[in-house]
């Protein structure tokens, strides 16, 4: 939708994918649907749910058996974010690198995107 053609919207990172391909594995699912909604301190969260049907209007990144859906509404959000997952000592999460945020909250759990 606002894709650029034989560019993927999101690049996930190896560990990433291998997280994905495991909770595909493990869950029986299609895939990772992420999104964006209102919400949180900075006006906007991620969101990440499965996949067991695919809507034909997501943009769709398989990347080394990892298959990663995102929303129509999230899309123009999303374009060229990296999405990583990173284990600490205290949390194991994905962490998106999003060219896009203008400011994040301190907590890192919302974000803003420029005036539209």
């Amino acid at each position: 939708m606002f894709g650029i053609p034989g560019k993927q919207a999101v690049t996930l990172t190896p560990a990433a994918t291998k997280q994905i391909v495991k909770l595909m594995e493990r869950e029986g699912h299609q895939g990772l649907r992420i999104g964006v909604k209102k919400g949180g301190c900075a006006g906007m969260e991620y969101t990440m749910e499965y996949v067991d049907d695919v809507n034909p209007m997501d943009e769709t990144v398989e990347q080394d058996g990892a298959r990663v859906m995102i929303a129509p509404m999230a899309q123009m959000f999303l374009f060229g974010t990296e999405i990583d997952y990173e284990v600490s000592l205290l949390e194991a999460s994905f962490k998106f690198k999003n060219p896009n945020v203008t400011e994040a909250c301190g907590c890192g759990e919302s974000i803003k995107f420029a005036e539209q």
